[in-house]
């Protein structure tokens, strides 16, 4: 008999303390990274970084990365230090976007259960069409990541290969505070980057 109240299992590539997503404590110490606060990540040519900033609060809610194609929306999650978060977080959106009219469809990835969404978009009254995007996430120790990828890497194999292993690269630093799991890890700018709704740098 199944209990229903057991903790939920991590979900990570068997070689994520190797690999990556690596926590700030498995991550290079001299290895130079774009430091925005709850991740870093590593600089590389024609790599844009774009900070979703939320209106009301001015606060940093995502990191938005285009590359080779795609672009990657990374968020890191404050989560228990013994269960993980990406299964139930995989219904709730699976819930959410089947609430839109779209469509998901469950499959294993390079980083474990991933979503394969197709997602209405509007153009106010009428409707636009559909875009097509990955859901990842890695639970990892005290945190969970999550990535949501659109463009290329959706559906060329080439450009997947290339925007999974950036999502690879990223570093989560949890911090040690007390934090209730699914409170998003604190962002912030990095200290040469403009302002605005979305400010932009190259890396």
């Amino acid at each position: 008999m199944s209990d229903d109240n057991a903790p939920a299992p991590k979900s990570a590539p068997a070689d994520r303390e190797v690999a990556g997503p690596l926590d700030e404590n498995e991550a290079n110490a001299v290895r130079p990274y774009v430091d925005l606060g709850g991740v870093k990540i590593v600089p590389r040519p024609d790599l844009h970084l774009r900070l979703e900033v939320e209106e009301g609060t001015k606060r940093v809610v995502a990191v938005g990365l285009d590359y080779a194609g795609s672009t990657l929306q990374v968020q890191a999650f404050a989560a228990p230090r013994s269960s993980g978060l990406w299964h139930e977080i995989r219904g709730q959106i699976t819930e959410q976007i089947h609430k839109q009219g779209g469509s998901t469809k469950e499959h294993d990835g390079p980083f474990g259960p991933e979503l394969l969404a197709e997602i209405p978009v509007a153009a106010g009254a009428q409707a636009a069409g559909t875009r097509l995007a990955r859901f990842v996430g890695v639970d990892g120790p005290r945190w969970f990541l999550r990535g949501v990828i659109a463009g290329e890497g959706v559906i060329n194999p080439d450009a997947a290969a290339r925007i999974e292993e950036l999502f690879r690269s990223i570093v989560v630093v949890r911090g040690n505070s007390p934090m209730p799991p699914r409170d998003l890890i604190p962002l912030h700018m990095p200290a040469n980057a403009g302002t605005g709704p979305q400010a932009q740098q190259r890396v």
